[in-house]
């Protein structure tokens, strides 16, 4: 892991190298002043006892050079605070691209059981720690690692023997924030699944406003926010607590070596103990010694609230290597499907989700070019999963699929999904305007040809009477269109693709019937020569199907045309029957279930 850590470094080794001179330069500097107040209480003040003149000429030299040095470590720290945290930005900016090209390569099994704010999570609250420990922690080790070796030597120079009284204080507090601070990680590792539950349940209910409003179903979002919240209060409470249990007991430690060397040096001077030790011990010696003992304790303090710091970067770094190391979308294939004419064969394909039962059973089906097949069942019957297999958006468990005789594993996935539209019921519009919406069918169309695709779509219309035309921003997932006019618009988005095969899913099926009569001649104009496959309930809208297929429990019950199935008086006979008889209207789930 750290070897990946690193590996972020690399682009800013420059900056990186600048900002631990830097460092090292804010270090040397505070070494500095006790040593001019040492020579100043020592020598530079005077002793008549000992015949040393005072110099005060002295005083205010080093005085002044103390001062400019000063200055210069003000720039110094200026430039470790802002170049050093731009360090952190940068990597945490690749660390999101990586993350976010490594969510466009992965499967759809990865989304299925993933929430969306959960990953957002990641790729905000989780890196924004990575990336404070990347600006802090090489330059927190680094300066305090100089301090701590600086001061330590130069305490000496005083007295080893109380250097060597606080040295052997440090042992003690390495124990201790070794074992507190295994309960720190995982307690700061369950503060962020907090985090990310939270923030998955806020992206659901802000998502999911609108429903929630017109069920007047506040107080039951505000229940499930509460329990969100109410583990994300247990979370952080408990990671408040290891981290109140360390910092006080590592302080309370540091705290004991001022008293060690005040009573210590105290005895020293009132008994001359010192003398004992080969040294005599000055007023001056000590006094300077009590003022720069903060030397050695601060960087040791720095190093003990860093560990902070490093286990929630550490953290958020693993949980974003979990991501990175998640298994991509298979793309095997090496051929390109070009010259397309549509053929389609499913070819005894059998497939199951996750730890599910089987969803497809045995399913053989031959599609022709430039024909229409008609998919009607039950929800949950296999018919949505058949439009998903051929996209491959899931790899199949058994068969095979083909297109013009060409397996599809065999086929880039660029190429095989350039070449399929897809019309949902559930249309998704990216939040930005018409226009942009409708060119993410061909980026590189030109306004020409997306204000054909609208009129073929029948939107073109509609947009004309807006006050901003195709510039009118649509809001996210654009709510700020009709349930029509958004299809219209994924519609016309599928006509700039153009591609050979469509796959319309349920198209029309939550639409009113004037705006099903615009929409319907849209897709009728849209299968024109394309090889295409339809998921409907209303059964009105698939009387013209070259061919129609009943499928429960992912297998196939009856196949043919209109004409041969109501001739055949079986299950689809009656389903259409009943669409037009309101009084014995019924369930299609219902019916097959009664039946098989």
């Amino acid at each position: 892991m750290f070897k990946r850590f690193v590996k972020y470094y690399k682009p800013h080794k420059k900056l990186f190298f600048l900002d631990m001179l830097a460092s090292l330069m804010v270090s040397i500097i505070g070494l500095v002043y006790p040593m001019i107040t040492r020579r100043m209480l020592n020598v530079w003040v005077g002793n008549e006892e000992k015949g040393i003149e005072a110099r005060p000429d002295l005083i205010i030299i080093f005085g002044s050079v103390v001062l400019v040095l000063y200055f210069l470590r003000m720039l110094m720290r200026f430039f470790v605070q802002y170049q050093g945290h731009m360090i952190g930005v940068y990597m945490q900016a690749q660390m999101r691209r990586d993350l976010f090209m490594k969510l466009q390569r992965l499967p759809f099994t990865f989304f299925d059981n993933h929430e969306t704010g959960k990953i957002m999570s990641r790729m905000t609250n989780d890196l924004n720690d990575v990336s404070e420990l990347a600006h802090h922690g090489p330059e927190n080790i680094f300066i305090s690692g100089i301090m701590i070796i600086g001061s330590f030597i130069y305490l000496c120079t005083i007295n080893w023997v109380l250097t060597l009284i606080v040295f052997l204080c440090v042992p003690l507090l390495c124990v201790v924030s070794y074992f507190l601070r295994k309960r720190m990680r995982q307690a700061f590792m369950d503060s962020r699944k907090g985090i990310a539950a939270i923030n998955a349940s806020l992206e659901s209910s802000i998502t999911g406003i609108r429903v929630t409003k017109a069920y007047t179903n506040s107080d039951e979002e505000l229940k499930k926010f509460e329990k969100g919240n109410a583990e994300f209060i247990d979370a952080r409470r408990r990671s408040y607590k290891a981290m109140g249990q360390f910092h006080s007991s590592t302080s309370f430690i540091t705290d004991v070596f001022n008293v060690f060397i005040i009573i210590a040096g105290g005895l020293f001077i009132i008994y001359g103990a010192s003398k004992a030790f080969g040294f005599e011990l000055s007023i001056g010696d000590y006094t300077t010694f009590v003022v720069s003992i903060s030397l050695f304790i601060s960087p040791v303090q720095t190093l003990i609230a860093f560990i902070e710091q490093l286990e929630n970067g550490v953290t958020g770094f693993k949980r974003f290597i979990e991501i990175m190391d998640e298994d991509e979308e298979i793309d095997n294939g090496t051929l390109v499907l070009e010259d397309v004419k549509g053929h389609i064969y499913f070819n005894d394909v059998s497939f199951k989700y996750e730890n599910d039962k089987e969803v497809l059973k045995h399913v053989t089906l031959d599609i022709k070019p430039g024909t229409k097949l008609a998919l009607v069942g039950p929800s949950g019957g296999g018919k949505t999963t058949i439009c998903h297999l051929l996209p491959r958006f899931y790899n199949i468990d058994s068969g095979t699929i083909s297109i013009d005789g060409i397996n599809i594993n065999d086929l880039t996935l660029k190429s095989l999904r350039d070449n399929i539209g897809i019309v949902q019921q559930d249309v998704f519009l990216f939040n930005g305007t018409i226009k942009e919406n409708i060119a993410y069918g061909n980026l590189n169309a030109t306004m020409e040809e997306i204000i054909d695709a609208s009129k073929k779509a029948n939107i073109y219309d509609y947009i004309q009477t807006l006050p901003d035309g195709f510039d009118t921003q649509i809001g996210e997932r654009g709510v700020k269109l009709s349930g029509g006019q958004k299809q219209r618009v994924s519609i016309a988005r599928v006509f700039l693709k153009n591609p050979k095969i469509v796959i319309l899913d349920e198209a029309t099926s939550a639409l009113d019937n004037t705006t099903e009569i615009l929409i319907q001649q849209a897709l009728d104009a849209l299968c024109v020569n394309r090889t295409t496959i339809v998921v409907a309930h209303r059964l009105s809208t698939i009387k013209n199907a070259t061919e129609i297929v009943v499928i429960n429990n992912g297998e196939i019950l009856e196949q043919g045309t209109h004409s041969s199935l109501i001739e055949l008086n079986g299950i689809y006979a009656k389903l259409y029957r009943l669409q037009f008889r309101k009084e014995d209207l019924e369930s299609l789930d219902y019916l097959l279930i009664e039946k098989y």
